[in-house]
């Protein structure tokens, strides 16, 4: 495993991939989430071997990738969106960018379980063949606070079994996206994780949870730098992902709206690299 950074999940804005890789050597990280729309852009323009030596250069592993279309709404901006991604995921995986994931919804107020279920699959199995292709991982990640479940008419999909469950039917190089936010908030235990292979697990975020509210009434957008607070057991959830063999990258993902207080990019990096590297140091990792 190795520290990466999100440069947006922590309120950091670089302009460009030359300054998010000098962004995320600041901070202390070893590699790097990217935009695969600007990474898609430099290969054709300069090459692959010219982006992957601006990673080398900054000493920084080339983590992975969202999804960067609307997959989700209208029939005809997810077939856009399709039509594009041959070239994004070609050009990532061109760089050793082969790991790329996206969210799942919890709830949804049009559709009954068994109905969203098949709409998931229609929508994300045309992608996962895409990333195949390539060959490139695939992780979902599921939603686990409750507050969201509510939010709709119809729950849906919010833990670890059931999200693998959708995987298997897309592809067997989809995994998961593992938050420990979302471990934590859907009732995940260390035991299930022990009990997963490591090529389950695509990608993983780390956060914390405000102290003093009850799990079920947690609220997504609002959390804590990893191991602010110790509500979430974070040490045994990244010594779980250690024991099974995961070697991909862990992304601060805190949602923490002081981070927006603090004066300047350097100042957020510093913040959140010094937590990473307190819950690094707790689970004994190297």
């Amino acid at each position: 495993m190795y520290k990466a950074l999100s440069p947006h999940a922590i309120q950091v804005r670089p302009a460009n991939l030359q300054e998010a890789l000098a962004y995320a050597r600041m901070g202390g990280f070893a590699g790097l989430e990217f935009n695969p729309g600007e990474v898609a852009d430099l290969v054709e323009a300069h090459g692959a071997e010219h982006v992957r030596q601006l990673f080398a250069a900054a000493g920084q592993h080339v983590a992975g990738w969202g999804i960067n279309f609307d997959w989700r709404g209208s029939e005809a901006a997810w077939q856009q969106g399709l039509q594009q991604l041959p070239r994004i995921a070609q050009a990532a995986a061109a760089i050793g960018g082969t790991r790329a994931f996206t969210w799942i919804l919890p709830s949804s107020d049009e559709r009954p379980y068994a109905e969203n279920w098949r709409f998931h699959v229609q929508r994300l199995a045309p992608i996962a063949r895409v990333l195949d292709a390539q060959g490139c991982t695939f992780g979902l990640e599921f939603v686990g606070p409750k507050t969201m479940r509510a939010a709709a008419r119809y729950p849906f999909i919010y833990r670890m079994e059931e999200m693998l469950e959708l995987g298997a039917e897309l592809s067997p190089r989809v995994g998961l996206l593992l938050d420990c936010w979302h471990w934590y908030t859907s009732g995940g235990t260390v035991a299930a994780i022990r009990a997963l292979k490591p090529e389950q697990v695509v990608y993983v975020h780390v956060n914390d949870a405000p102290q003093g509210i009850a799990v079920d009434v947690q609220v997504d957008s609002v959390r804590a730098l990893p191991g602010e607070t110790g509500v979430i057991d974070i040490r045994s959830f990244l010594q779980a992902l250690a024991a099974i063999g995961y070697d991909g990258p862990v992304v601060p993902e805190p949602f923490k709206k002081a981070l927006a207080d603090l004066p300047s990019d350097e100042a957020r990096l510093h913040v959140v690299g010094a937590a990473l590297d307190a819950v690094w140091e707790a689970a004994q990792l190297r």
